[in-house]
């Protein structure tokens, strides 16, 4: 085995791939598709299928087709498909001249359902959907034919072009398959083929049709006629395969491919159906489908993830048939992986207190050196502006403290990251107590080094006032309180978990001048803050949103609990 082959993801829809391969079906060949629906942007569960259905055709040498699966116009978008385009873009992946939609194959799939007709295979239902649903019967019983299931081929030719030419109300007609009311597998008892929709303008086909094919009949079809090999689809479609192979055995096409099951991915403190992710946005409970608390490719993008730590991501989850809950920690760690490696160093206070060098000359600036990466010289230095008056975070100082308090306490001293060693001298209140400012002293000897004798452990970070960038912090974190939001348990909505303290703005932080210059979307380490990346939506103003902290602060709380 190569290197490169032993470097390669393995599981059990690989090794079903390789039989195949072995067995010279599909001469070989390997097919994937990425189906998604244009009614919303895509999550970090779409994310695993980008990843597998591109990562298969690559590792195979094959061929990933992006289709949208776009029977459903009332909540389809065309700014969906562009998201989603640029989403998939985005993880690193190209379909190339390989975009599909299933409107597309509208007239073929007309034609299947005329050619199941013509087979007594399909017929126009009269039910309503009340009626239909009472006649499906239940799990323990079952169903019984509709009334209209033995009407006579003829009929139900004129029916349906009647009902393509929009003839008929929504709601008054159905085509359904005639399979068997008694199977135990509730998608077989004669599902619906195609449902009447008036007055619906279609991103692609304008208002051409009037009937619209369900996913159940259109999904096979269309990866039949795109020559697929293996349908790779979550769980919940388990129980839609049969369906899925016997639309493809009652037709006259000459491609089977092969659905397989995998599980979803299931992500703590967060909800990854569409509909709930839909009512976050609609509802105004988060800002739009890029906001960076919400579990959507935009979202996480926006926060200040790369592409690489989600792939990363997709890869250390892995593929299974079984049902699973990750932990949030699992994609933090990821990120935090990545961006220790790849991300510069920089200083930023977020709650600052200014400080006073009263030693050091007035108007004079020195530029300091200070590495980019600690662990990468590769990365270089840059220059940072000292001067009399800086700021440091409120956090790290006391007026007096125990021990193991390795910052600035009054009358002791601390180290300035890449700088001198201060003496706190004097604390300065206002009337009501609060600390305004900090007097201290500077040892010039101390400049990297500390003095012969003496030994000064701790190191905090800081900025020069004079030089300084204001700038709005966002501090984002888990946007629910609860592991799984959106359990039913004990009556909670899910909207009920949402953590209050998801977000923090914080407008009046001090950046080291550089960080002026970051381009949207660049990544950084707040040094013993965390990782930051340039906003992407603020135009106007600088804005720096926490990616992650540098430590999984969840850990010890769900350790307690």
């Amino acid at each position: 085995m190569s290197t490169e082959e032993a470097s390669k993801p393995t599981n059990f829809i690989r090794h079903i791939i390789d039989a195949d391969i072995a067995a010279s079906k599909n001469n070989g060949k390997v097919a994937t598709r990425f189906p998604p629906e244009p009614n919303g942007y895509l999550h970090i569960g779409h994310a695993k299928s980008i990843v597998l259905n591109f990562g298969v055709a690559e590792d195979y040498n094959g061929t990933c087709n992006l289709r949208f699966d776009d029977t459903n116009p009332e909540k389809e978008d065309v700014d969906f498909i562009h998201a989603i385009q640029e989403d998939v873009h985005w993880l690193g992946f190209d379909w190339q001249d390989r975009l599909f939609y299933a409107s597309d194959y509208f007239e073929k799939i007309y034609e299947f359902a005329l050619e199941l007709i013509k087979a007594g295979k399909a017929y126009v239902c009269d039910l309503s959907a009340e009626e239909t649903r009472e006649y499906r019967g239940t799990l323990k019983e079952a169903g019984r034919a509709s009334p209209f299931r033995e009407r006579a081929v003829e009929e139900n030719l004129d029916l349906l072009e009647r009902m393509k030419l929009g003839e008929f109300k929504d709601g008054s007609r159905v085509l359904r398959a005639k399979i068997d009311m008694a199977s135990p597998n509730m998608n077989m008892r004669d599902p619906t083929l195609y449902r009447i929709r008036h007055g619906v303008v279609h991103h692609q086909t304008g208002d051409e049709w009037s009937i619209y094919p369900m996913y159940d009949f259109t999904h096979p079809i269309s990866d039949a006629l795109e020559g697929i090999t293996h349908s790779l689809c979550t769980l919940e479609f388990a129980d839609h395969r049969p369906l899925y192979d016997w639309v493809l055995d009652n037709i006259s096409i000459d491609c089977h491919p092969q659905q397989i099951e995998f599980s979803r991915l299931n992500l703590q403190y967060t909800v990854m159906s569409k509909r709930k992710l839909t009512q976050l946005v609609e509802e105004g409970l988060v800002n739009g489908w890029d906001d960076p608390r919400m579990p959507t490719i935009a979202g996480l993008r926006r926060r200040g993830f790369t592409p690489a730590s989600i792939r990363e991501f997709c890869l250390r989850i892995g593929i299974s048939k079984v049902e699973n809950s990750v932990e949030m920690g699992m994609l933090e760690a990821t990120i935090r992986d990545d961006l220790n490696s790849n991300a510069p160093r920089r200083m930023g206070v977020l709650n600052p207190l200014k400080v006073i060098i009263e030693n050091y000359p007035e108007g004079q600036v020195e530029e300091l050196n200070s590495a980019n990466h600690p662990q990468n010289e590769e990365f270089g230095k840059r220059k940072i502006p000292f001067s009399r008056e800086v700021y440091i975070d409120r956090e790290d100082f006391r007026e007096s403290a125990n021990k193991k308090f390795k910052r600035l306490v009054l009358d002791k001293e601390v180290r300035l990251r890449s700088g001198y060693v201060i003496r706190c001298d004097q604390v300065i209140k206002d009337e009501q107590g609060e600390i305004t400012e900090l007097r201290c002293s500077y040892d010039p000897e101390t400049l990297g080094k500390n003095p012969e004798g003496r030994k000064v452990k701790g190191v905090i970070h800081w900025v020069s006032a004079a030089h300084a960038v204001q700038a709005e912090v966002r501090l984002y974190d888990r946007l629910f309180n609860h592991p799984t939001p959106d359990d039913g348990k004990d009556g909670v909505d899910f909207k009920e978990r949402i953590n209050p303290q998801s977000l923090i703005a914080l407008n009046n932080c001090m950046l080291e001048p550089s960080l002026a210059d970051a381009e949207p979307g660049e990544r950084f380490q707040f040094e013993r803050e965390g990782y930051f990346c340039r906003d992407t939506g603020s135009e106007d103003k600088l804005v720096f949103n926490r990616t992650v902290t540098l430590r999984d602060s969840w850990a010890k709380e769900e350790q307690k609990s």
